[in-house]
C-alpha cells in the first residue's frame, strides 16, 4: 500500500471518486466494489464505506441494502427535471455574477477558459468534461451565494452522470466557444445578453442528449486515483 494514497481523507477519496464520474470514468449504474476502490485507493474499505456514505447523501451514489453501492443512473424524466432546475438557478448565478465580479473574478474566468481551450487543443476529453463542469461552479462560487454554490455543487456531478448516460462518446461536454462567449457578456455587464446565452447553452447541451437510449462505457479502475 503507498503512504501517500494510505493517509487519503474520506473527503478526498469522496471528491476522486466524484472526478471520477464527472470525468466519464464510472459511469452510471456501475456498482462500487469496496475492495476494488480499497485497492485502487490504497486505502482501507472502512474508509471507502464512509466516502461512498458520503456521496450518496450528495445524491452521486446510491446505497441498496444487501447489493452495495452504485453509481447513481439518473432516468430520462429526472435528467430533464435537472435541466429544468439548472433553468431557472443559472441566470440568478449569471446576474449576481454580474454584480459583484470584479477585475480579478473575471481574471479567473478568463484563466479557466484557457484552460478548457488547451484541453481541447490537446484533444483530452476527461479533462474537457471536468473543466466544463467546473466552469459552472466557478460562476456560483464568483455569485457569492454560499446556497447557490453547493446546489451548483451537487447538479453540476448529476449533470456530467446524465452526459456520461445520454450522450455519445464523441460529443464534447460544452460546445466550444459557448463559455467563452457567456464570459465576454458578464464582463460587459450585459445581463440580458448573458441569460439568453446561458439558457441557449443549456438547451444546446439538453438537445443533445439522446434521453431514449442511454449508452454504455467501460470502466477501468486502476485509472480512479490518477
Amino acid at each position: 500500500m503507498d503512504a501517500s494514497t494510505s493517509k487519503l481523507a474520506i473527503e478526498q477519496i469522496a471528491e476522486r471518486i466524484t472526478d471520477a464520474v464527472m470525468e466519464h470514468r464510472l459511469p452510471p449504474g456501475i456498482k462500487l466494489v469496496e475492495e476494488k476502490l480499497a485497492s485502487a485507493f490504497g486505502v482501507s474499505r472502512t474508509k471507502i464505506r464512509q466516502a461512498l456514505t458520503l456521496l450518496a447523501k450528495e445524491g452521486l451514489v446510491t446505497l441498496h441494502p444487501n447489493r452495495g453501492a452504485f453509481v447513481t443512473r439518473p432516468s430520462a424524466a429526472e435528467a430533464r427535471d435537472l435541466f429544468a432546475t439548472r433553468r431557472l438557478v443559472e441566470p440568478e448565478i449569471v446576474r449576481n455574477v454580474i454584480e459583484r465580479a470584479c477585475p480579478g473574478d473575471l481574471a479567473r474566468l478568463r484563466a479557466h477558459l484557457e484552460e478548457e481551450a488547451e484541453a481541447r487543443r490537446q484533444g483530452d476529453r476527461r479533462r474537457i468534461i471536468r473543466l466544463s463542469g467546473q466552469f459552472h461552479m466557478l460562476l456560483a462560487k464568483v455569485s457569492g451565494n454560499s446556497f447557490i454554490e453547493k446546489l451548483m455543487a451537487e447538479l453540476c456531478p448529476l449533470t456530467c452522470l446524465i452526459i456520461a448516460l445520454y450522450d455519445e462518446p464523441q460529443t464534447p461536454a460544452c460546445p466550444e466557444d459557448e463559455h467563452s462567449d457567456i464570459v465576454e457578456a458578464i464582463a460587459q455587464r450585459d445581463e440580458t445578453r448573458a441569460i439568453a446565452l446561458m439558457l441557449h447553452h443549456l438547451h444546446h447541451i439538453e438537445q443533445a442528449l439522446h434521453l431514449d437510449s442511454p449508452s454504455e462505457r467501460d470502466i477501468h479502475w486502476e485509472t480512479l486515483y490518477g
